[in-house]
C-alpha cells in the first residue's frame, strides 16, 4: 500500500518499552492508515583512550544494527500486511533524532525509558526533551504499560480554556474516533480557600458557581470537536483539587490521557507545564502532550 499522508514515526532501540511504543505505535498506524517510520538513534561514542580486546569496526555495528532493525520492521508488516512501514537508522542522539524526525511527522511514539539512563527513574530524558520540542503530537508509552478492567475504551482529556487544550480536545476526539472510544473531558478547579473576619471563617467563592461556570467552559471547548466527530460519545467530569493529580488518577483506568503542553498557569517561557510534565512521569496509561 502506498501513501502520501504524514508518517507516525516511532523511536525504537529494543528496550521493552521501545517494543510496546512500536506495537501501539503499529496498532495507530494502521487505524490512521498512515505509514510507519521506525526510527533508531545511532549515537557513536568516541573513546579518548583506546579500550583493549578486540575492536568490532563501525560498519559492521551500523549494518548489523540496520539488519536488526529491517527484521523488527519485516515483523510489524506480518503483523499488519496493509501497513507502509519504512526503517531510519540515524547517527546522532535519540532525543535529537526525534525531534528532527517530527518535523514531518503526524505523531512521534516512544518508550517512557530505554535503554539509556538511570534504571529508576520512571521517565527517560528522550521522553522528556521530545515531548518538549517536538513540533508534532507526542505520545509515551508507560515502561510498565499493562492492560486494565474498564467499561468501554475511553480518552481522557484534560481541559482548561488555553489555547494548548483546545489541539488537545482536537486531538483527543480524532483519536478517541479511531479507536471507538469515548471522550471524558476532565476539568479542575482549586477548592475555596477559607478567609477570616471577625473569629469567623468565609468562602472566598460559591462553589456552585464555579461548579457552572467549569461546566460551561467545558462545553465550550468541546463543542468544535464534538461537532466533528458526531459518532463519538463525550463526558464532562469536574473535579475540585490538583489537575495533575485527577488526570494520574484518571489514567488508571483510561486509553490514553491527552494533555495541551502548558496550560494557563506556570510561567509564560516553558515549553512544558507542570501539569503535563506531573501527568508524563506518573500516568498509568499512553500519555499524549499535544503542543
Amino acid at each position: 500500500m502506498t501513501t502520501h499522508s504524514a508518517p507516525i514515526v516511532i523511536g525504537y532501540d529494543g528496550s521493552p518499552g521501545s517494543v510496546s511504543a512500536l506495537r501501539w505505535a503499529a496498532d495507530a498506524a494502521g487505524r490512521a492508515m498512515a505509514p510507519l517510520r521506525i526510527v533508531e538513534a545511532f549515537e557513536i561514542v568516541i573513546l579518548t583512550r583506546p579500550s583493549p580486546g578486540h575492536v568490532v569496526p563501525l560498519e559492521a555495528v551500523r549494518t548489523a544494527r540496520q539488519a536488526a532493525l529491517g527484521a523488527v520492521a519485516a515483523s510489524i508488516r506480518n503483523d499488519h500486511p496493509d501497513l507502509e512501514v519504512e526503517t531510519s537508522l540515524v547517527g546522532g542522539a535519540a532525543s535529537q533524532t526525534l525531534i528532527d524526525a517530527a518535523q514531518d511527522a503526524r505523531l512521534v511514539v516512544l518508550g517512557s525509558r530505554g535503554h539509556g539512563g538511570w534504571s529508576g527513574l520512571l521517565v527517560g530524558s528522550a521522553a522528556v526533551q521530545v515531548t518538549t520540542h517536538a513540533e508534532c503530537p507526542v505520545v509515551v508509552i508507560p515502561h510498565d504499560l499493562r492492560p486494565h478492567a474498564q467499561e468501554g475504551p475511553a480518552v481522557v482529556v484534560g481541559v482548561d480554556g488555553s489555547k494548548a487544550s483546545a489541539n488537545a480536545v482536537e486531538f483527543a476526539f480524532d483519536q478517541a474516533d479511531s479507536l471507538h472510544a469515548k471522550v471524558v473531558a476532565l476539568h479542575t478547579w482549586t477548592s475555596p480557600f477559607l478567609t477570616y473576619a471577625d473569629g469567623a471563617s468565609m468562602l472566598q467563592f460559591d462553589e456552585e458557581k464555579i461548579r457552572e461556570e467549569s461546566r460551561l467552559l467545558v462545553a465550550e471547548s468541546v463543542a468544535g470537536a464534538a461537532a466533528d466527530h458526531p459518532d463519538v460519545e463525550w463526558t464532562t467530569e469536574l473535579v475540585p483539587g490538583s489537575a495533575a493529580q485527577a488526570l494520574v488518577r484518571r489514567s488508571e483506568s483510561a486509553d490514553l490521557v491527552v494533555v495541551g503542553s502548558r496550560g494557563r498557569g506556570g510561567f509564560t517561557g516553558l515549553l512544558l507545564g507542570s501539569v503535563s510534565q506531573s501527568v508524563l512521569h506518573h500516568a498509568r496509561c499512553p500519555i499524549a502532550i499535544v503542543h
